[in-house]
């Protein structure tokens, strides 16, 4: 059976671990006395968003005093909080003295002081109150923000929750652009505060132990194979996925490699980049030695004309500007897509 896995939305059963971001997250939301109650995971598709969020959540929900409410984007989100605090075993011995329910969802809240109340973000206030009374935390996990009606309803009551001092903690990833969209809501300026995780690249290192681990083969080979990833998480995924399945066939192997990062990952991005953007990709594409003084020569660029779009797509995980004066993509074969799809587009 192959081991690795080219859906997104679950944790596939090989993964690298990013212990840095994962404690940094766990230590600020376990401390005992908290600083940040927010964190935003953010990174390019396929960068390890969700795998890293379910990790956390799957961390603290093993603690005593954590309860975990994963809420899908889609729904109305305070109901459905409201709703699974209900449900949850330990929080609804904490509201099991009510004398009239509300139903939420067809779940009957036991709560004898929110019992008439037809407010929903009151009836949350008043069931964290509760919560925290028995020392307990609530972690919201919500995956691929965007924003939508639904995210700054919720985000709004959290701001109130926070001035509050509530127990409630909130964990979100998304696509960098539609972080930045939702921060520059009026309003939700907390949310500039909020710390940000970058999904960056995987440790090149441990992919490489992995790839030798899995295939049983030698320390050159495993770190070819790994290099051929770049660090991208789904490019991990994908490379392992395609040479288990085309052991004996190294060209059919990289050839259904190239197609899973193009249509799983790379289509998508390509569709979401201004005309401009990819135009700067392709300059990119066209200078191998990355220095932004050749991408301005070729694309006919005035000095600091490339600056705001090369901040955007550093952003946006698709560019690495660590080096001084130079610009390279971050994903792996993403050159060889550009220079096609912008020929041919």
């Amino acid at each position: 059976m192959n081991p690795f896995d080219i859906s997104f939305g679950k944790n596939p059963k090989e993964n690298i671990i990013r212990p840095v971001q994962f404690k940094t997250v766990i230590d600020a939301f376990d401390a005992d006395i908290t600083s940040n109650q927010i964190y935003m995971l953010s990174g390019v598709r396929g960068s390890g968003k969700t795998v890293l969020m379910n990790r956390i959540a799957n961390y603290l929900e093993n603690e005593k005093r954590w309860v975990v409410v994963r809420l899908n984007p889609e729904m109305n989100l305070l109901c459905s909080l409201g709703a699974k605090l209900a449900d949850n075993s330990f929080c609804s011995g904490i509201f099991r003295k009510a004398k009239i329910g509300v139903s939420i969802f067809g779940i009957s809240l036991e709560i004898p002081e929110v019992a008439d109340s037809p407010d929903m973000e009151l009836t949350i206030e008043k069931m964290l109150k509760a919560i925290k009374k028995s020392g307990r935390r609530v972690l919201v996990t919500i995956d691929e923000v965007t924003n939508s009606a639904q995210i700054r309803m919720f985000a709004s009551s959290f701001q109130i929750y926070l001035g509050q001092e509530l127990p409630i903690f909130l964990l979100m990833t998304g696509l960098y652009e539609n972080i930045e969209d939702l921060k520059n809501v009026k309003n939700l300026t907390f949310l500039y505060r909020a710390p940000r995780v970058e999904m960056t690249p995987l440790n090149i290192g441990m992919i490489s132990l992995k790839f030798k681990e899995i295939f049983g083969i030698g320390d050159t080979e495993a770190l070819r194979m790994a290099n051929l990833t770049k660090g991208f998480p789904f490019a991990f995924q994908a490379l392992g996925f395609s040479f288990w399945n085309n052991k004996d066939d190294e060209k059919m192997a990289m050839a259904e490699y190239r197609q899973l990062l193009e249509d799983f990952v790379y289509e998508k991005i390509w569709s979401e980049l201004s005309p401009k953007d990819k135009s700067i990709m392709y300059g990119i594409a066209r200078c191998p030695d990355g220095r932004i003084s050749h991408i301005n020569s070729f694309l006919n660029l005035k000095k600091d004309e490339i600056n705001p779009y090369r901040k955007r797509l550093i952003r946006k995980g698709i560019v690495n500007g660590d080096e001084y004066g130079v610009l390279k993509c971050t994903l792996p074969l993403f050159e060889e897509f550009v220079l096609f799809n912008y020929s041919n587009g």
